[in-house]
């Protein structure tokens, strides 16, 4: 493994500094968003980092709990500060010895944790939400934090749409890949009944929404996936008419922004990852469900939602 280099380390501004450890992805970071607000109040003259990967830094900032990301490319590298620097280390990444180790190189003068070997906390509970998961950890060491505390600002960003019905047709994994056709019926449907219609997705996930488009028939200007900035793609959730996407961080926007959404569950739990109260209808059927998150086909609990168990999740949120 290289070595840092002194000119990796962000600079000094007085201020002492606190370190948040989640490098995650986008879901991951909207939920631990209550515990960072609590961090924040309870440490407000220090310099908040949060160590995640460097495309979060739009969303990371616009939750105004953090003053800078730290790019730090999940547990397989140093996190990029020198030791000693830190007065606080906060593990909100999980609980095991790689993420301790890497927060125990800096050698902060205190450490906000789980319970484990050298460090004192709550002890881990398996089977809770996340976002209680984390709001529990920073109470259990005096920081009040609310789970519901989750809700993000509108980013100073146009939307390229208002009021459009946004599939989001991608996810991280093959397991929680609902079918291309499927996605296509429920689009062309929607169409149909007179809503503006956008496939969103990552620039690798683009011929995934072309797939969608051509199978249901929509115009090329459809897809917009690939095409978007983090914030131009927070911007469209938050003015969207309906969020249809799996449990990713399409799901977690549409709630942070209590947009209508259809959320289509496969591997993880709901009561784990599930939304919060609001204009919100998971579908899925657990009973299936193998738990395979990193699996390259979709989930047997994903697969179990068909196309007329979301038309009629749309008609029940009002859309058609």
């Amino acid at each position: 493994m290289q070595p840092i280099e002194a000119s990796e380390f962000p600079d000094r501004d007085g201020r002492p500094e606190l370190l948040a450890l989640r490098a995650l992805k986008l879901g991951d970071l909207l939920v631990a968003v209550p515990a960072l607000r609590g961090l924040r109040r309870a440490f407000p003259d220090h310099r908040i980092f949060y160590a995640a990967q460097s495309w979060l830094e739009p969303v990371v900032l616009l939750t105004g709990c953090v003053d800078e990301l730290l790019p730090t490319h999940g547990l397989d590298v140093p996190v990029p500060l020198q030791p000693g620097r830190i007065d606080v280390a906060v593990n909100l990444h999980g609980s095991g010895q790689e993420s301790r180790g890497r927060l125990e190189a800096l050698q902060a003068a205190r450490n906000i944790g789980h319970a484990g070997p050298g460090w004192s906390g709550p002890e881990w509970v398996d089977g809770i939400h996340e976002r209680d998961r984390w709001a529990r950890l920073v109470l259990a060491h005096g920081i009040e934090a609310d789970p519901l505390d989750y809700r993000l600002p509108q980013p100073e960003v146009e939307p390229v749409y208002s009021g459009a019905v946004v599939i989001h047709v991608g996810a991280a994994y093959g397991s929680r890949l609902w079918p291309v056709d499927r996605f296509a019926a429920v689009a062309r449907s929607l169409s149909k009944a007179g809503h503006r219609v956008l496939l969103t997705g990552s620039s690798g996930e683009r011929p995934r929404a072309v797939a969608v488009q051509e199978a249901a028939g929509l115009p090329e200007d459809a897809v917009v996936a690939g095409t978007l900035g983090l914030l131009e793609f927070a911007s469209l959730i938050a003015e969207a008419a309906l969020v249809i996407s799996a449990d990713t961080g399409a799901a977690h926007l549409a709630s942070a922004y209590a947009r209508p959404s259809i959320i289509l569950f496969g591997p993880a739990p709901v009561s784990e990852w599930g939304p919060p109260p609001g204009p919100h209808i998971v579908l899925t059927d657990e009973s299936q469900r193998l738990g395979e998150t990193f699996a390259t086909e979709p989930d047997p609990a994903l697969l179990a939602v068909g196309v007329a168990d979301v038309l009629e999740a749309a008609k029940g949120l009002g859309t058609i």
